[in-house]
């Protein structure tokens, strides 16, 4: 690979500095709204001329207004998208390493279906979803999302492990075997472990999913029992009747950013290595 001279350089730093602008410029935007006072949401300043708190205090104060919808939105956020990554993780390893070690038919027809299904619209099936759960009392459950849910994370975390087994050597479980492991033993004790990058890689782009849903968190839901908090994010109401809550929306909008944000900055030699070694064919 040619080293680049020093015009390509500056291009390629002009290139990223305006597409870092591009991509958080809105979360910019939403984080400097959060500061303002609804006398200031109005004016159209990007910043705001008074910093203040009050919004943030309207959803984490003992006595803020969307107190109670807020924490027990997050709180059902917190819950099912763990949930739902953790049931998605476990039903891909499995289904991904039979894909990658086992020659049985319809193998190809499984990944073709798994595609299919993660580039399916959503909102096509809600309306059926929404009648069925209501026969059969899933609806406005914590089960009622994670089963959606799970439709959303297992296709995309099948195909990602899929690629991770496929670059460990199968003479290592052979190996194992021939030591005396089992099946089992050896895909648990040789396999897996080898495979942990792609399984944490896996594990939070299911997380991302499920923690921003929408669709299914805004018509699968009634209550505060399990709405999570992009959907309850659309009950929230200003002092009046005449007063939209921007202020507060954006703040709930930034309190929820944060986990991600911190998982990305945290984990994020993990991330690039698991899916860069994903991405190499054996």
């Amino acid at each position: 690979m040619t080293a680049l001279n020093r015009k390509q350089k500056i291009w390629w730093a002009v290139i990223t500095v305006a597409v870092l602008l591009y991509a958080l410029f809105p979360v910019a935007s939403i984080f400097a709204t959060s500061f303002k006072t609804p006398a200031e949401l109005n004016q159209g300043g990007f910043l705001p001329d008074t910093w203040t708190t009050e919004n943030y205090e309207s959803i984490l104060a003992p006595d803020g207004a969307a107190r109670d919808l807020f924490l027990s939105a997050l709180r059902n956020s917190v819950g099912i998208s763990l949930i739902a990554t953790a049931v998605a993780v476990v039903l891909a390893t499995l289904a991904a390493y039979a894909i990658a070690r086992l020659d049985f038919p319809g193998k190809r027809a499984i990944l073709t279906t798994a595609l299919g299904v993660s580039i399916f619209p959503v909102i096509s099936i809600v309306t059926p979803l929404f009648n069925l759960w209501r026969s059969i009392g899933l609806y406005d459950t914590w089960l009622g999302l994670i089963i959606p849910y799970l439709s959303l994370t297992l296709p995309i975390s099948i195909w990602t492990l899929a690629a991770f087994f496929r670059q460990i050597p199968w003479e290592l479980e052979q190996a194992a075997q021939v030591d005396g492991a089992t099946t089992w033993q050896a895909f648990r004790k040789a396999i897996v472990p080898l495979a942990a990058p792609g399984v944490f890689t896996t594990a939070l782009i299911a997380f991302f999913i499920a923690w921003n849903d929408f669709v299914y968190g805004i018509s699968l839901t009634s209550t505060d029992a399990a709405r999570p908090v992009p959907a309850a994010l659309a009950f929230f109401t200003g002092a009046s009747q005449f007063e939209e809550p921007t202020g507060a929306i954006s703040a709930a909008a930034i309190v929820v950013t944060i986990p991600v944000v911190i998982l990305v900055l945290a984990f994020q030699r993990q991330i690039v290595a698991g899916l860069t070694q994903g991405a190499v064919k054996g």
